[in-house]
């Protein structure tokens, strides 16, 4: 398997900062911290590590002391996660541990709480408001904390149907789907998940010991280890990323392998906001950070991994995909 460990937008960096600003706060010190460069904020295009990401929300979350990142009148003070967390680990089964976790969120949280919903074979993990429409980030995090951890108590990910938010959809609106599901929708009356009932029975095959690794690298295991693999841009990205990217297949050699259409596949990634083109320059584009920031090898050997005759051509990519240079992803001292 090719070198990848997937890369978080920087549009949930610029959420977390606004959490920051909007206790009077400056950013420059967290991106410090976390390793990630003041000019990336402004940057659209720029992606950071599970890593980087995960040493700034942290930090943020012990600067306020909020858990929940100032995003809710009631501060979710350090230590309420792993509380939470360690409460549901004797739970019977998912369903048992979902309505723990919402009881435990609504005690803690004053503006939101959250509810589970079960009709027929159709389970709806509900999420109410009571002061008004709450921004995205924090009807986000709400359900990400709720969801990745239902999905890590029982080893996988649960696969959601359909999903909405009460809120306008954002620019970055691709990467809650990649995040969630492709079928969201926005502006809506009411902020909900959606999956099969029949995953609320599954055991929680998680202890204590377990739930220690799993701390350590919260949120962005949440953010990353979980996302949506069910996509054709999922399952596209996986073939490519066991091949050597100098002989990744073209559009027909696979359609061939995939056994669908060029006219189905098109249209399907299409559907998902994707071209064949856009999933290789994506899984490059991850493929180059990683080996960036977790290597100390030249530009020229990364280029020649990535399938580019030269070092230039590397440079003139890098730039389009992230808008900035590769040794900006170099680590510093």
């Amino acid at each position: 398997m090719r070198p990848e460990k997937g890369t978080i937008a920087i549009h949930f960096v610029q959420e977390a900062l606004r959490c920051v600003q909007a206790r009077g706060l400056a950013p420059e010190g967290f991106l410090q911290q976390a390793g990630i460069p003041l000019a990336f904020v402004d940057e659209p295009l720029a992606r950071v590590s599970p890593a980087q990401f995960g040493v700034l929300w942290r930090d943020i979350a012990r600067a306020l002391d909020d858990e929940f990142f100032g995003l809710d009148s009631h501060p979710a003070r350090q230590g309420t996660y792993a509380l939470m967390c360690h409460s549901v680990l004797s739970c019977d089964n998912l369903a048992h541990a979902i309505k723990r976790i919402l009881r435990f969120m609504g005690l803690v949280l004053d503006d939101m709480h959250g509810d589970l919903l079960v009709q027929g074979k159709q389970a709806t993990l509900r999420l109410h408001d009571h002061k008004g429409p709450q921004s995205l980030f924090a009807y986000a995090t709400f359900l990400v904390m709720v969801y990745g951890l239902a999905c890590w108590l029982t080893g996988r990910r649960i696969p959601l149907s359909e999903g909405s938010f009460g809120c306008p959809e954002p620019e970055a609106s691709a990467e809650y789907r990649v995040l969630f599901c492709e079928a969201l929708c926005f502006d809506a009356a009411q902020t909900s998940l959606r999956f099969p009932a029949s995953y609320l029975l599954l055991p929680i095959v998680q202890d204590a010991d377990t739930l220690k690794a799993f701390f350590k690298e919260v949120p962005a295991n949440v953010l990353v280890k979980y996302r949506n693999p069910k996509s054709l841009a999922a399952r596209i990205r996986r073939h490519l990323r066991d091949l050597p990217p100098a002989v990744w297949p073209d559009v027909d050699s696979l359609c061939g392998e995939l056994h669908v259409t060029q006219a189905t596949l098109r249209r399907r990634l299409r559907d998902e906001g994707h071209t064949c083109q856009s999933i290789k320059d994506d899984l490059r584009r991850d493929m180059a950070i990683t080996l960036l920031q977790d290597s100390q090898r030249s530009i020229q050997d990364i280029a020649w991994e990535l399938g580019f005759a030269e070092p230039a051509a590397l440079y003139r990519a890098f730039k389009k995909w992230t808008g900035v240079n590769p040794s900006d992803y170099r680590p510093h001292p």
